[in-house]
């Protein structure tokens, strides 16, 4: 801030403020619609993509099954895939895994993506995995295609680094609303797991980003959500204790979703030499086998999907082996550091642990079977709570899955409870966890909170007269561990640098250790006293 404006008119300082700030936020609304436009065009065609290759996948493995010879010539059309896929893996690295968490990287400024060979290759690899069929999702690498188109508008605008982020987050948004065809669940994802703030421009940002997206992906694919499906009635308050114990098993079971999958990481993680250069080969030989052998588990898991779109076809041991099959072949996948995602399978795997409990209460305590597509709906809430640690995320993406508002009191119990278990066992989130291990940390590192410790958020108001006033944030001896996170200069927020200059009557949000808290405010409230 320059000395002309820290001393102009408290009249004309405000105006200026106001101008700017509602210009930035307008223009960001904009910026965030060519965001979800860019996205949403992007992974609509990677969703296209996607769809044509698993027909391929399952017209030339229907016609091979057999035929040893046809067989063969599949195989060794796999091992070409491998080879391309690992080439583009060399090529542009940040492609590896799901890629949620290269973008969680790239808004916290950890990572500096080259979007172009990103966009690129993950779109490449992700067909071609879908064609190999292994288990692996597109939702992860919708958010990072998304992501990168917001990277991409962001360099063509000439923006600086800070607005580039909050681009990245609309992309990520556009990318998952595009992909669930579930734009509230865009919304909240992009700002619980990847932004970690609220604030009214960027949420009104991130959902214009959203919204568009889906209807851009609405008019190519339709109208109807990735996973459809409708009640028959609603769950009587009297069996509520099943909501209580499904929501118990959910947090159990994501937990251990977690923790085996971290494991399997850490069990490739340890090959050394050639066989760590050949790990992806280990998912592409498992999905040759199924090909033929059981082709249901083969892709991200719509063919699963369909069938629990009827679950009375299905029988108890069924769906066990399927949801045991779907994890083993996602986790090998996974832990190869495949670029694909796991998300759409974790959904998948929810559901089927809701369809188990369902049919299990139905046999245990006599509800009745139409009760079916409620438990499906709480499985994947329940199992994306108790993985991902979004209880918010997860009762809002179940709302647009099923349309209805009905489930939404058992949704909600069942999200909570997963979540409160998850945490109790210790377990990490899973992205935060790969995130860390992206970066080489362990979650609670300082270089990813800053500080060490539990923090809390302060507001302190400048005085006129103090010791602050007129100084420059980078002037002012603040205590060890405090950070200024925003400025509220007449109700405007600022985000502020070492050259802002503070005036009487700023409101400062600081962040500070809570073990050093009461220091901090005494030290911090001597200077910003007002003088008479």
């Amino acid at each position: 801030m320059s000395a002309d404006t820290a001393h102009s008119t408290p009249e004309h300082g405000s105006q200026v403020g106001r101008s700017l700030s509602r210009r930035f936020q307008v223009n960001l609304v904009g910026e965030g619609a060519l965001v979800g436009l860019i996205g949403g065009g992007v992974v609509t065609l990677y969703r296209l993509s996607l769809s044509a290759a698993e027909r391929l996948l399952r017209q030339i493995t229907g016609a091979a099954a057999g035929s040893v010879t046809l067989m063969v010539a599949w195989m060794l059309a796999l091992l070409v895939i491998l080879l391309v896929v690992r080439a583009l893996m060399r090529w542009e690295p940040a492609t590896s895994g799901s890629g949620i968490p290269q973008v969680d990287a790239e808004v916290m400024g950890r990572m500096d993506m080259p979007w172009h060979r990103v966009i690129a290759a993950k779109f490449c690899e992700g067909t071609l995995l879908t064609f190999a069929g292994l288990s692996m999702g597109r939702e992860g690498p919708s958010v990072q295609l998304g992501g990168m188109s917001g990277k991409a508008l962001s360099r063509v605008l000439g923006r600086k680094r800070g607005e580039e982020r909050l681009l990245v987050t609309c992309g990520a948004a556009a990318g998952m609303s595009a992909a669930f065809h579930a734009p509230l669940t865009g919304v909240l994802f992009a700002i619980e797991e990847i932004h970690k703030e609220f604030t009214a421009p960027l949420i009104i940002s991130v959902m214009t980003s959203s919204v568009v997206a889906d209807f851009l992906v609405s008019q190519v694919l339709g109208i109807r959500p990735v996973i459809s499906l409708a009640f028959a009635r609603n769950l009587p308050h009297a069996d509520y204790a099943t909501v209580v114990m499904l929501g118990l098993t959910c947090g159990l079971l994501g937990a251990l979703h977690n923790r085996g999958m971290f494991a399997c990481k850490a069990l490739y993680g340890r090959l050394r030499g050639r066989a760590a250069e050949w790990k992806l080969a280990v998912p592409f030989v498992l999905a040759a086998i199924c090909a033929f052998a059981f082709p249901d588990l083969l892709c991200g898991g719509d063919a699963i999907v369909e069938k629990l779109m009827a679950p009375r076809t299905l029988t108890l041991y069924s769906m066990v082996a399927l949801l045991f099959g779907k994890y083993v072949m996602t986790t090998l996948a996974f832990g190869s550091n495949a670029p694909g995602g796991t998300l759409f399978p974790m959904v998948v795997m929810g559901g089927l642990i809701g369809a188990i409990f369902g049919l299990g209460a139905s046999a245990t305590t006599g509800l009745t079977d139409a009760y079916l597509p409620n438990f499906i709906a709480l499985g994947i809430a329940g199992l994306f709570s108790g993985a991902v640690r979004a209880p918010v995320t997860a009762v809002v993406l179940v709302f647009e899955l099923t349309g209805s508002l009905d489930a939404l009191l058992s949704v909600t119990i069942v999200s909570i409870l997963a979540y409160v278990v998850a945490n109790l066992l210790r377990v990490d989130p899973y992205y935060e966890h790969l995130l860390a291990d992206l970066l080489g940390v362990t979650p609670d590192d300082p270089s990813l909170t800053g500080e060490a410790g539990e923090k809390v958020l302060k507001t302190v108001y400048v005085g006129a007269g103090s010791r602050l006033e007129g100084k420059l944030v980078s002037e002012v001896p603040w205590p060890d561990g405090t950070r200024i996170v925003t400025i509220d200069r007449a109700g405007q927020e600022i985000v502020p640098t070492g050259d802002t200059r503070l005036l009487s009557l700023d409101g400062l949000l600081l962040i500070m250790d809570s073990e050093y808290e009461d220091d901090v405010m005494l030290k911090v409230g001597l200077m910003s006293e007002q003088r008479v």
